[in-house]
């Protein structure tokens, strides 16, 4: 009987790409469904046999994790070396959006507040 072992939604494309490789080179039977037309149905990966649950499991968490600390260092070396981008490099990036989001905050605080201050 088919079980399952990875949900998709929300997960990246490198990301699924590579847990199917790794479950091929493996040879761990699988199968997937997509979310459908609509995204309602369930976006996963199935094994067809139960009794490589285990071994696709421990597999997964390893890959997981080595993405983990890969991401990390990946953040450490952009923040030591100055790259990493500041909210002030994302206004001059973007100035126009930066002004519309203060813009709807400004608008949304007065609509949540000008009831009080009528009373």
């Amino acid at each position: 009987m088919a079980k399952l072992l990875f949900k998709l939604r929300d997960v990246p494309e490198d990301e699924a790409h590579d847990i199917r490789e790794l479950l091929t080179e493996n040879d761990i039977a699988f199968y997937e469904t997509h979310a459908g037309n609509w995204g309602i149905a369930m976006a996963a990966i199935w094994l067809k046999e139960e009794d490589q649950f285990q071994v696709a499991s421990e597999l997964i968490e390893q890959y997981q994790k080595q993405r983990s600390e890969q991401f990390h260092n990946n953040y450490r070396a952009l923040q030591s070396s100055g790259q990493l981008p500041t909210l002030m490099d994302n206004i001059r990036a973007n100035p126009l959006r930066f002004a519309v989001y203060i813009f709807s905050i400004i608008i949304i605080i007065y609509f949540s507040v000008i009831p009080f201050i009528n009373i």
